[in-house]
């Protein structure tokens, strides 16, 4: 396989000697159940391979980027009684952005993109802290599941191994995914407190309360071309996302 001259694992000090970097991208996932049919690695499979694609198309409109290595765990803290989902603390995740941000910002790297894969990670209020600390830095996230809406490719709702986690799967590793029938139907039990309910508060999902497969969303309807036509869509909107952040005039950016 040729190295891809974006992605910083495959490129080498040759290619990278001298290059102009814009935007630096930084997917980040987790490991943890994923139902019965899906890997652990989910959410950091589809964050390195979305941020693979999204960046390829960036650079071929002329985009000077760098894709950083994906980092494989998240805040589980909702999971901890789960069989090896692993967790990172807040305070972990803080510490290992500040080092990255720290070095980027000393090599004359300034702007920064978290492509964000997991629903339990949360890095708006840390980028807000390192914001302070980086006043030159222009400091970005987003959670590429909410690129675009999903309702318009699936039949069924859900937010963790449902349909659209399992369709994509089937698209980008189908080799890992087991076969549909020894899925659960990802059952969610809701909470009793109706503030929560309707999403005006908040408290985290203790899982193994929550559902009896580790999975929310029903996955059997799930297939290899639902995914594929989704993963195109959440690509071009991330790229053009990419294009903008690596592009943008950063003494104009209100109207």
């Amino acid at each position: 396989m040729k190295p891809r001259p974006y992605i910083l694992a495959e490129t080498n000090w040759r290619a990278i000697k001298g290059s102009r970097i814009d935007l630096a991208i930084l997917p980040w996932g987790a490991t943890e159940a994923h139902n019965y049919h899906l890997p652990y690695a989910t959410d950091s499979i589809q964050a390195e391979r979305i941020a693979a694609e999204a960046a390829r198309i960036a650079w071929e409109q002329g985009a000077k980027i760098i894709v950083l290595p994906t980092i494989p765990i998240g805040v589980n803290s909702g999971q901890v009684d789960i069989l090896l989902d692993l967790n990172f603390n807040i305070s972990t995740q803080a510490a290992i952005l500040n080092d990255i941000i720290d070095f980027l910002h000393r090599q004359g790297i300034k702007r920064f993109l978290i492509l964000n894969g997991h629903g339990g990670n949360n890095f708006k209020p840390i980028l807000r802290e390192l914001g302070l600390k980086y006043t030159d830095m222009f400091l970005t996230t987003c959670d590429w599941f909410r690129a675009v809406d999903k309702k318009l490719y699936f039949e069924e709702s859900g937010d963790h191994a449902d349909e659209m986690e399992t369709s994509l799967m089937l698209h980008l590793v189908p080799e890992l995914v087991l076969p549909l029938e020894q899925a659960g139907e990802g059952v969610e039990r809701k909470i009793k407190i109706k503030g929560i309910r309707e999403g005006w508060a908040w408290t985290e999902r203790k899982w193994s309360e929550v559902t009896p497969d580790t999975g929310v969303g029903n996955p059997k309807k799930a297939s290899p071309e639902k995914g594929r036509i989704y993963f195109l869509a959440v690509t071009q909107a991330v790229a053009d996302l990419i294009c903008q952040l690596s592009t943008i005039d950063l003494d104009r950016l209100y109207d």
